[in-house]
């Protein structure tokens, strides 16, 4: 598991330490650097993915696009430089990266890689990279490479979805475009155990099929290849009195709840899931829910980071630790404030055993007491 992200003139950033946990909720107001933080480590992941070999962190390509190194380098603390640190149960990796005179350059030379302390200054031969044949980093860049990453921008309901090759595709897709095409691939494939619910088959589609009726009752869904094209149709139902509609037919909000759960149902143990906005377009007791169905897959061993404006999936959070679902040491709350705003980037309330939290900055998820307030005549 992934315990601390650095970062250091990063963005926003001059520098920044940030625990995660099994379940992590990143929190603020807009513009403050929770995207940044999922940035980092997609852009490890792209570059992992993409570039096996790169001695260049890729800024550009199949997941995510940051534009050129003036973008992503802090311009207020920052020179031609910044760095991105991960930890994990087994290993700490820092990467230094740098820029030459090329300011529109959309990649950034690895000026070091740094391994348990051990510094390796301009490496000429990167594997995943860190410094090849070293083996040391292998299970934190195998978890970086296999993570799953999903914008708030997802796709929405269409007529067709393109079907991958599995030993290609493994994950999602940063809109969900391969949603639908992976568990079509995937859909004999096991679910971890203590995410298998009664309703329907153990495997991944039967799975999927029940937990898209625990979020919308009675609906059903199928797919089904296109012949003689590399693509796959989806088939949804939402009453057993009538047959299968295509999705722009059936409601937004399906389409955008769907390959939460095929990414979540399709992790294995240890895999990372980054979600943006996993509240778009549900109704707030479908935002609590969410909520309720991530922390179950915090619980069975797959480590979950959020981004959220939603204080009903913060509940759901805190209901989910109530009830013992996962416990209070397995969640982090991270709250993000502008830098101009002075003092504190990030503020870190803790949870207890009851989902009671210790304190609240203002600004944290607060707006609905405010606003109570102020028609109660409290606030002027």
């Amino acid at each position: 598991m992934i315990t601390r992200i650095e970062l250091e003139f990063f963005k926003c950033f001059k520098q920044l330490k940030l625990p995660i946990s099994p379940l992590t909720l990143l929190s603020g107001t807009n513009a403050s650097g929770k995207s940044t933080v999922l940035q980092s480590m997609v852009l490890l992941h792209q570059t992992i993915l993409d570039h096996e070999w790169s001695t260049r962190l890729q800024l550009n390509g199949s997941e995510i696009q940051l534009g050129t190194v003036t973008d992503i380098v802090d311009k207020v603390n920052g020179r031609r430089e910044f760095a991105i640190s991960i930890v994990d149960d087994d290993c700490s990796v820092k990467w230094g990266f740098a820029y030459e005179q090329d300011k529109q350059s959309m990649s950034a030379m690895v000026a070091s890689v740094e391994v348990n302390g051990m510094k390796s200054d301009l490496p000429q031969k990167l594997r995943f990279l860190v410094p090849e044949p070293d083996d040391t980093a292998k299970t934190l860049t195998q978890r970086l490479r296999s993570l799953s990453y999903l914008t708030a921008e997802r796709i929405g309901p269409r007529d067709c979805y393109p079907l991958q090759d599995p030993n290609a595709t493994q994950v999602v897709g940063p809109r969900g475009e391969n949603a639908v095409g992976l568990l079509y691939q995937k859909r004999e494939a096991s679910v971890l155990k203590p995410l298998v619910v009664s309703g329907g088959p153990s495997n991944l589609l039967g799975q999927v099929k029940v937990r898209m009726a625990q979020f919308f009752p009675g609906t059903t869904l199928t797919i089904e290849p296109i012949p003689q094209a590399n693509m796959v149709t989806l088939g949804i139902s939402n009453s057993s009195d009538a047959g299968f509609h295509r999705p722009v037919n059936v409601g937004f909000g399906l389409t955008q709840v769907f390959p939460i759960i095929v990414a979540a149902l399709a992790s294995a143990k240890n895999e990372l899931l980054l979600i943006e906005n996993p509240e778009v377009h549900l109704h707030p007791a479908g935002q609590a829910l969410m909520a309720e169905f991530l922390a179950e897959v915090a619980a069975s061993g797959v480590q979950v980071v959020i981004e959220s404006h939603s204080d009903h999936v913060l509940n759901g959070i805190r209901k989910s630790v109530k009830r013992k679902t996962l416990s209070p040491e397995s969640v982090a709350l991270h709250f993000f404030r502008p830098r101009s705003a002075g003092g504190e980037q990030v503020v870190s309330p803790t949870m207890g055993s009851n989902g009671n939290i210790d304190h609240w900055p203002d600004g944290f998820f607060d707006q609905l007491d405010k606003d109570l307030n102020y028609f109660a005549g409290w606030e002027q």
